[in-house]
């Protein structure tokens, strides 16, 4: 079993060590595993949930979470459906659509729309949806019947190794919004984004706006910060944009031009891998994480509170 975080490690040894005992089995190795529990207990707890915080009107230590099932440890991005308040979901390298409900027991759907790929992230707009793969194509999809889909194909032409993770819907501007991980452009201090006009279906001829990582540095207090976002999306009940990071385990609250204003440290247990990010009409807010080879993938529901 891959073991890809400390944090992770130590619930590792934690479970292991429960198992040695009710064996009654390995009674050294037991008091070793215990020695190391209570290690890693001290080093990920109190003092370091005082570092935790959260955007107004949200806990991002107290959400409701939803598992998944195994076929899709590897959910890479999500979208709100209002209409019957289920999510829609896609799976990296499966070219599957998912739709699982949220408010009852009625299974999980699915639909096909594409062969294996890198499948990064998901956007609904009206009945059409909008696929992201790590190159910076977008897929859209719409389904005629259950087995008939109609798919066109946009690709950004920027030339170079480019890769993203994150598409998001601008409603005011009828856009899709691309955020570089990791492009030829940018630099250790740049993030750029690139707009897909829905109306046109074209992309913008240059970055619709670049992301300065020096000021998450200094809103973070930290330097040569390794800012690569994982999900994004705008809050419809404030207008910000969510940014989150997996590999910092940060996120980060922006104007709709990118430029950060708040950062927020995030628990590493809740977050095992944030990689999708929707939001409800009423600005609640939905987290996808992958498995991460420990546990099973979820989805984190998170109520927004106006007076909070």
């Amino acid at each position: 079993m891959a073991i890809n975080t400390l944090e992770s490690l130590c619930m590792f040894i934690i479970r292991q060590n429960f198992r040695c005992l009710i064996k009654g089995k390995h009674i050294l190795l037991c008091n070793c595993l215990i020695v190391l529990a209570f290690l890693c207990t001290g080093c990920f707890g109190t003092h370091r949930d005082k570092d935790l915080s959260s955007p107004r009107g949200y806990n991002l230590n107290q959400p409701a979470i939803i598992k998944l099932p195994s076929y899709l440890d590897e959910v890479s991005g999500i979208a709100y459906y209002p209409k019957d308040k289920s999510v829609f979901a896609i799976n990296d390298e499966k070219g599957w659509l998912y739709k699982i409900f949220l408010t009852n027991n009625m299974g999980i759907q699915r639909w096909k729309y594409a062969k294996g790929d890198d499948f990064e992230d998901l956007v609904r707009v009206d009945s059409t949806f909008y696929v992201l793969q790590s190159s910076g194509t977008i897929l859209s999809v719409r389904f005629h019947t259950h087995d008939s889909a109609e798919l066109h194909t946009y690709a950004l032409t920027e030339p170079g190794k480019n890769e993203f993770e994150i598409l998001y819907h601008d409603e005011q501007q009828r856009r899709l919004i691309m955020l570089c991980k990791d492009c030829v452009a940018d630099d250790k201090n740049s993030l750029s984004a690139w707009a897909f006009d829905l109306s046109t279906l074209k992309f913008s001829p240059k970055p619709c706006y670049v992301i300065d990582v020096r000021k998450i540095e200094d809103l973070m207090g930290q330097k040569k910060v390794k800012f690569k976002p994982s999900a994004a999306a705008i809050n419809p009940a404030t207008g910000k944009l969510f940014i989150i990071s997996s590999i910092n385990k940060v996120l980060v609250v922006a104007d709709q031009s990118g430029i950060p204003e708040e950062v927020h440290r995030i628990n590493r247990t809740l977050y095992k891998q944030p990689e999708g990010m929707t939001f409800t009409p009423d600005g609640d807010l939905l987290i996808s994480n992958e498995s991460a080879d420990v546990g099973a993938a979820n989805i984190l529901i998170y109520k927004f509170n106006k007076g909070q």
